[in-house]
């Protein structure tokens, strides 16, 4: 594992080193701390989607943790993760490949392959027959910050199609499905739980896993973060319900809800407008890009360059990135201190996820390499 220097919390970071750049701050100990958490809580085979941070940092420390199963999307996030464990189990569950991406999946070994059209299994004629396949779901379900299913998955009679397809072909049968990002209703698990059991039955197949996707949802608000283990309690109890003593075995693969509290995004200040608005230095093409596609939630504090906190009377103000695009600003208001001055230091907790994985250097800003810390 890397020996970066381990500084005691990023305001100690901040105070001692007084940047003028974006610092994204990384707390292994909480990374794997929830990698943990998910493995005691979830009854069966936790996976990382590497799409959310594919950093090597990230990955070894979920190794070290235990996890050595990894949701992958395309050749280069494979390479990643056998760069960090050269025996780690691979399931591809981008469902559409190029032929390309399919042999090159299967020259990696891959264990788990998605399907959720008659092309896209046919691609995987060359697949070892050892190799399971999986049928992707999509239902009309709310529940999530934004839905998956408009671009991935079938509907349930293409889906029972497949399934019979799947295993005259003779792979080992499976379904999955993803509730949505950012989901924070059971029972969008529910549905999809019991339409899976549905679409089994139609096929007459026996499924041997059943992935539940990611979705799990991220502390974004709020003093409590979401309440993971109803939610694994909820799959449980649903798949006994639905399936009885059919029931697969269960993965899952969360990637946001993994990562997220690991990362903690500190950008300075550059100025205070009169009217109130506020420029810091990184913004929606940098640690910040995917709050143009979520809400950003309310865990933010403003510290004075020392390391103090500013506690003055918060007020909804606009915030601006530091590039020369005007479209370069927060989508919603963000509550900041009266007593805020220019040179502070902002910092945007709970930002592990897709940050560092979609920043750009537009104009040459953004965060670079992250600090580690031994506390966020």
């Amino acid at each position: 594992m890397r020996a970066d220097p381990l500084w005691r919390e990023p305001v100690a970071h901040l105070a001692r080193v007084r940047p003028d750049t974006a610092v994204m701050y990384f707390c292994p100990a909480v990374l794997q701390a929830t990698a943990r958490r998910f493995r005691a809580g979830f009854d069966g085979l936790v996976t990382y989607a590497v799409k959310a941070n594919p950093r090597a940092e990230v990955l070894e420390n979920l190794v070290a943790a235990g996890i050595g199963a990894f949701d992958v999307a395309s050749p280069d996030e494979m390479r990643a993760v056998r760069a960090v464990l050269p025996d780690a189990v691979l399931h591809y569950n981008n469902p559409v490949r190029s032929s390309d991406e399919v042999a090159f999946g299967v020259s990696m070994g891959v264990a788990s392959w998605s399907v959720d059209c008659a092309g896209e299994l046919d691609k995987l004629a060359d697949v070892p027959r050892t190799a399971e396949v999986s049928v992707r779901l999509a239902l009309p379900v709310a529940g999530a910050a934004y839905d998956f299913g408009e671009k991935f998955g079938a509907d349930p009679d293409g889906a029972a199609d497949l399934l019979r397809r799947v295993a005259e072909m003779g792979f080992v049968p499976s379904m999955t499905f993803h509730p949505g990002t950012q989901c924070t209703d059971a029972n969008a698990w529910a549905a999809y739980i019991h339409a899976c059991a549905g679409v089994a039955r139609r096929a007459d197949v026996r499924l041997a896993r059943l992935n539940v996707g990611g979705g799990f949802a991220a502390h974004r608000a709020g003093a409590q973060g979401p309440d993971l283990e109803a939610v694994f309690a909820r799959i449980r109890a649903e798949v006994t319900a639905a399936f009885g003593a059919a029931a697969p075995a269960l993965v899952c693969e969360p990637g946001r809800a993994m990562v997220n509290d690991a990362f903690t995004l500190a950008a300075r200040v550059k100025a205070l407008r009169p009217g109130g608005a506020v420029f810091i230095n990184d913004g929606i093409y940098g640690g910040l890009a995917e709050l143009r596609d979520i809400a950003q939630g309310d865990r933010v504090s403003a510290h004075a360059p020392g390391g103090a906190q500013r506690m003055g009377p918060p007020a909804p103000r606009v915030v601006y990135g530091p590039t020369c695009d005007s479209l370069d600003r927060l989508p919603d208001r963000v509550a900041l201190p009266g007593d805020l001055v220019e040179g502070d230091y902002l910092l945007f907790h709970g930002q592990g996820a897709y940050s560092l994985a979609i920043a750009t250097r537009f104009n040459g800003y953004g965060p670079g390499a992250p600090v580690t810390v031994a506390r966020l």
